[in-house]
């Protein structure tokens, strides 16, 4: 919860709560958060200079991880520029230089760029260049900035305790139905503290993160030593549960009546 507070911005309930909790923080792990919340606080007013800043700082580990931030952040400056039209002509000339270590893998972005200055005295807005005073890049460029900086740090994108909220928003309805369900019917020992409630609760894309399989049979992942299995029918399930399910050479699915031989199985990929 305090890391939290800390992605957040909130520091003071995040000290507030530490004090209340006699939990003790190491201040190093404050400062991160301190940093990165004013620089998103900068960009959310369009002010570039301390993600900017940040950026070269931090080229090399960004570098290391194919982020585009760095170009993103010139990028938009340099927009920032057309938009005072002729007056700024010579200033966008000279910041057009920052452009020069991104010009192998931005080369199409870089051109569209220095095409628009043509077009400073009737106005970037009056011109096909257009879209390039589109003001979702700013919304965009913050949410490359999170995601870059969250993983330099080593952090997911969003707070761990705001995707347990969520997805317990998402599958509460479904668990008080089944719940009154079982309560109607008078299903004592279908739900108790300690088992599981025998439904599978879809909480919706946003919460893939990556791609596993658990084997309905065994109740366990697969590996690579124990990979998912496609049977004739199309049902899923490990080749440890496949190899202990068939009889001679026949082999009937746990899921539909249908008998196949196990050598007709065949492995799937993730």
């Amino acid at each position: 919860m305090v890391e939290h507070f800390f992605r957040q911005g909130m520091l003071d309930v995040a000290e507030e709560l530490c004090q209340e909790s006699g939990l003790s923080v190491d201040p190093s792990q404050k400062e991160p958060f301190v940093e990165l919340n004013r620089i998103l606080e900068a960009l959310k007013v369009r002010v570039l200079r301390p993600a900017l800043e940040w950026a070269v700082s931090n080229r090399e580990m960004l570098i290391a991880q194919n982020s585009s931030l760095e170009f993103k952040l010139h990028r938009l400056y340099f927009i920032s520029l057309l938009m005072g039209g002729t007056t700024n002509q010579r200033e966008a000339l000279q910041y057009a230089k920052n452009f020069q270590p991104f010009a192998l893998n931005h080369q199409k972005d870089i051109q569209v760029l220095m095409g628009s200055l043509v077009y400073l005295r009737q106005g970037i807005e009056n011109s096909p260049y257009v879209h390039l005073l589109d003001a979702n890049q700013w919304a965009d460029i913050c949410d490359i900035f999170t995601r870059d900086a969250c993983a330099l740090l080593g952090l997911s994108v969003e707070s761990p305790l705001s995707v347990s909220f969520s997805a317990g928003c998402v599958a509460l309805p479904a668990l008080i139905n089944i719940k009154a369900v079982i309560e109607q019917r008078q299903c004592t020992g279908v739900w108790n503290q300690k088992d599981e409630l025998p439904i599978e609760v879809d909480l919706g894309k946003k919460c893939w993160y990556h791609s596993i399989f658990a084997c309905p049979i065994l109740r366990q992942q697969t590996t690579d030593n124990n990979p998912p299995m496609k049977l004739v029918c199309g049902h899923i399930i490990s080749r440890d549960a496949l190899n202990k399910m068939f009889n001679g050479s026949k082999l009937k699915c746990p899921y539909c009546p249908m008998e196949q031989s196990p050598g007709d199985a065949k492995q799937i990929f993730f």
